[in-house]
């Protein structure tokens, strides 16, 4: 469902005026629906008790501090070759 929603190829291309769109407010609910009534009830309850443990603060600070080098060394990137011309 993933794949559909994020791809660029549609049932119904997005250029036709309503159609294009109304095949996803459709669609990308029903699967997602259906994903859902999938997965089994002790697979979910697991993955839903993870989820909840995983929300305790400070849990994600390295995924802060990656993500703002990794952007601080792309503008610092986009200055120096910007300086050079």
């Amino acid at each position: 469902m993933v794949a559909y929603a994020l791809s660029p190829i549609d049932l119904i291309p997005d250029f036709i005026p309503v159609l294009g769109y109304l095949d996803d407010l459709i669609l990308v609910p029903l699967g997602i629906w259906l994903v859902l009534r999938l997965i089994p009830p002790e697979v979910m309850t697991d993955a839903r008790a993870k989820a909840a443990d995983a929300d305790r603060p400070g849990k994600s600070l390295w995924g802060l501090v990656i993500v703002v080098s990794v952007w601080l060394a792309l503008a610092a990137s986009m200055a120096w070759l910007l300086s050079r011309r």
